[in-house]
């Protein structure tokens, strides 16, 4: 893959907006900025009607707002965590939607289930097929069996339609290491079996401050870079990198560390857009489908996952 800029690889951030505040988001942007990375901020555009533990600020608050467009205006890619923290109906989301498209000028571009939605796309069970979907639900007690409801047509929770018409790319699994284009070389695909998300993408782990330092450390950062690849970090920018009125020291030395090497840092649906023109967007195989299933759901059976 040859990288913008004849860069010698890519990375990029999607971050969840669970949790984030000015307080705990704001100075790791602000780092983010001055070390000249350009990553993907998700938002939810209102409350909505349900409480929830991971509840953060929207674009209902206009503090917050104001700091989200300054982020738009110095490149950073303003993305959909769904578009409210509780679930939301079929009118609700259309609605989000178009407040989103008032408020930035544009649809989202990428956009990642929120955890507990039950409008998620293709989430909890329905990420998997057949015998892994049951397995699944046997491992989870079955909690979240057709929990996800938003590509289910005729439901009060579907969305399908506009996730088809407005989305260009939904995320997908996670998997070990930086190298995410190493795990999932297809990406950015379509999964004819869930024909209501245009495609997908993979990420690495990075859910909590530790867990996204494991992933960048200083080895895996050296071979990112020799191997010429591309990673998309999937995190929680407010779990846990700024507290106590600071950076977390580890995350400021590793992404330091990382933004002086010859990479592009640049959002994720500029990657994305990247890799898409270079080779087109890739239909996997059922085969295909089949080991990405699997490799995910046993990393989930042996050390839990993201």
């Amino acid at each position: 893959m040859v990288w913008p800029g004849e860069k010698r690889f890519a990375f990029s951030v999607f971050d969840d907006t669970d949790r984030a505040t000015l307080e705990n988001a704001r100075p790791v942007y602000d780092l983010l900025a001055d070390l000249g990375l350009r990553t993907t901020k998700s938002v939810w555009v209102s409350p909505g009607k349900e409480e929830h533990h991971l509840a953060g600020m929207t674009c209902e608050d206009e503090a917050y707002l104001t700091w989200l467009l300054d982020l738009k205006a110095r490149g950073f890619e303003i993305a959909l965590h769904n578009v409210s923290y509780g679930t939301s109906s079929r009118e609700e989301t259309i609605h989000g939607f178009d407040r989103f498209r008032q408020l930035f000028g544009h649809d989202p571009r990428t956009l990642a289930n929120h955890a507990g939605t039950r409008e998620s796309i293709y989430w909890y069970d329905a990420r998997l097929t057949g015998p892994r979907a049951l397995l699944y639900n046997m491992l989870t007690g079955f909690r979240s069996a057709g929990r996800a409801r938003g590509h289910v047509e005729g439901d009060p929770l579907f969305w399908g339609d506009i996730c088809r018409e407005r989305v260009r790319y939904v995320r997908s699994f996670v998997f070990p290491g930086i190298d995410t284009i190493r795990s999932c070389p297809w990406m950015p695909y379509h999964d004819p079996a869930r024909p209501y998300v245009n495609s997908w993408f993979a990420s690495s782990p990075g859910g909590s401050c530790a867990t996204f330092a494991a992933t960048i450390s200083e080895r895996e950062q050296d071979r990112l870079e020799e191997d010429g690849g591309a990673c998309i970090m999937y995190t929680h920018f407010a779990n846990g990198f700024y507290a106590d009125g600071r950076l977390n020291p580890r995350f400021r030395q590793l992404i330091e560390r990382l933004a002086k090497k010859d990479g592009c840092f640049l959002p994720v649906g500029d990657l994305l857009d990247h890799i898409a023109d270079q080779r087109g967007v890739v239909t996997i195989t059922p085969a295909q489908r089949s080991r990405m299933e699997s490799r995910w759901l046993l990393r989930k059976i042996l050390v839990g996952t993201e």
